[in-house]
């Protein structure tokens, strides 16, 4: 069977937290022979709106073609209701992509409190975001082609 082509969709609003996380999910991909992509979003508001735009372009004859998509972002709590906001869009964006178009999307997004937070699950260890995200899709990818979706 190919390996996995994934699309990893990143929000560097906190572009050390990010780094950290998307290096986490390339260690896990390149461990598993996956090959991958990454484009940049704004923010994490942006990510389910990049997937849905990756997914239009795979539906376009010749167009690209991903197995499954990761994306990672962080958000941290702030003094306003804007956290709130942006994490509960961000997330049913992505749940709403995965359940209407049956594709494979992993949410490696943080939604922490401070920065010190985002830093523990972005370090290289076994606690990284990224790589449990990329686990994650990958796993999803594995049931996708067993059913032959």
């Amino acid at each position: 069977m190919a390996a996995a082509h994934v699309l990893i969709v990143e929000a560097p609003y906190y572009a050390e937290i990010a780094a950290g996380m998307l290096r986490g999910a390339a260690r896990v991909l390149d461990a598993a022979g996956a090959t991958y992509e990454v484009v940049q979003v704004a923010g994490a508001f942006e990510l389910p709106g990049a997937v849905r735009l990756a997914l239009k372009a795979m539906a376009r004859a010749g167009g690209p073609r991903w197995d499954g998509f990761i994306a990672l972002g962080c958000v941290v709590r702030g003094e306003t209701d804007h956290y709130d906001h942006i994490c509960t869009q961000a997330a049913r964006g992505i749940m709403d992509l995965t359940v209407q178009f049956a594709v494979p999307v992993a949410f490696g997004v943080l939604t922490v409190h401070d920065t010190a937070q985002a830093q523990a699950r972005a370090r290289d260890d076994e606690m990284n975001k990224g790589a449990e995200a990329a686990r994650a899709v990958l796993a999803q990818v594995a049931l996708a082609r067993r059913w032959g979706v």
